[in-house]
This record gives structure tokens, sequence and C-alpha cells, in this order.
């Protein structure tokens, strides 16, 4: 098969290069001998041999391959900026209960002073040894400041004294947080007593109301998502 092959392949080489062929057809004669062997050229078989004629189409070689141009990366667009909204906390609110029970509401956690006197508090009336600092009896003392002030010196002993009948001390009422919601709810309130108490207040009164208000909305807007 080998040798049949490149015979072939002599044949198709003489015949593209002989004179007056035709570029597209190559002629192959097929030659059988008496003794039947086959041989294949490209000129007419001899005399006594058994001839067959093939015409072929030359083969053409494929097209040269073309070369896909390198696409062009698509660079990717960039991240959407990120932006941090800073927000303050909000600011809370605190309910206060009085002695009466009756309630109000504050900004800060320390209830409203009042002098109270110490035998309600279960102090013993009567000669004792008393703290530095101690009231002795004041009936009317300016409430405490909400300052600080200078502090204390170090106690070194107690010395004797009386606890009169009218001797007393500050105390505040207890103060509790309320909840962010109830907080909105009570600044809303305020604001809706201030509005309808507003047309019957006095010209000086409805300055200072306007200016609570003022303050009302600004809280709302910082702390309540804008009521």
């Amino acid at each position: 098969m080998r040798h049949l092959f490149l015979i072939v392949v002599s044949i198709v080489v003489f015949v593209l290069a002989a004179p007056g062929a035709r570029a597209d057809d190559v002629t192959i004669y097929r030659c059988t001998d008496a003794k039947g062997k086959l041989t294949l050229r490209d000129t007419p078989c001899a005399k006594g041999q058994q001839q067959e004629v093939r015409t072929m189409i030359r083969p053409k070689d494929a097209p040269p391959r073309a070369h896909a141009e390198p696409v062009p990366a698509i660079a990717a667009e960039p991240a959407p900026p990120q932006y941090i909204l800073l927000r303050n906390a909000p600011r809370p609110l605190y309910e206060c209960v009085r002695p009466d029970g009756s309630r109000y509401t504050s900004d800060t956690a320390d209830g409203a002073p009042r002098w109270v006197p110490l035998w309600t508090l279960d102090f013993p009336v009567g000669p004792r040894t008393l703290a530095l600092g101690d009231h002795i009896g004041a009936p009317s003392p300016r409430p405490p400041s909400d300052r600080p002030g200078p502090p204390r010196p170090p106690m070194h002993g107690g010395h004797r004294g009386f606890i009169f009948p009218g001797a007393g001390t500050w105390v505040r009422d207890d103060c509790n947080p309320l909840p962010q919601s109830e907080v909105c709810a009570r600044l809303v309130d305020r604001r809706d007593e201030i509005r309808k108490r507003f047309f019957n207040a006095m010209p000086s009164e409805r300055a200072t109301l306007n200016t609570e208000e003022r303050g009302i909305n600004a809280r709302l807007a910082d702390d309540c998502g804008g009521y």
C-alpha cells in the first residue's frame, strides 16, 4: 500500500506539472497486466494491459485560517461609591415621679430637687454624731446646683451635735428613661398641646411657645424621622 500511495502522489505531481493539463483536472490510468497486477500511472497503459482512465479534480489547499483578532478586554465598571451616614444618638427623655404619684418628663436623669425633713427619712431626732457637711437646720436652703462643686475635704472623724426637728436635706424625684418610641409620642403630644394653647396665650407667652415648638420640631426631625 505504501508503494501504491507513492505512485499516486507521483502521478498527481506529474500531471499538474505537464503542459496543457487543465488546472482543475487530474487524469490517472489504472493498468492491469496478464497476471492481475495493478499499476497506477499518468500515461496510457502498455500494449496488452487492461486500462481504466479516471479523472479527478485537483485537490486544493484549505484557505488560510483567519487569525481572530483579540477582543479588547472590557474594563469593569467601578463600584459605586459608598456613603456613610453619621447620625447622633437620639437624646433620651426621662419620666420622673413626684411623691404624690404625679409624673413629668425631664431631659436628664436628675429629678426635681425638694427639701424634706430628716425625720421623714427615718432619721432619729436628737443628739448624734454628725459628719462633716451635714445640715444642722436650715428652713429655706438653696437647692443643689447642677454644677459640681469643689471636692469636700477628707473626713477624719465626726463631732457631737444635735438633729433639730426642723433639720432636713435635699432629695430628688426618681426618674427612668423612656423607650424611643414613647419619647417621640410624648414630643408629638407636647407639640399638639403647645399649638392648642397658642391661640389663647398672651403675646409674651406666644414667643416662649414658638421657641419651644421649634426645639421640639428639630428634635423630632433628628431623633424620630421627622414626625
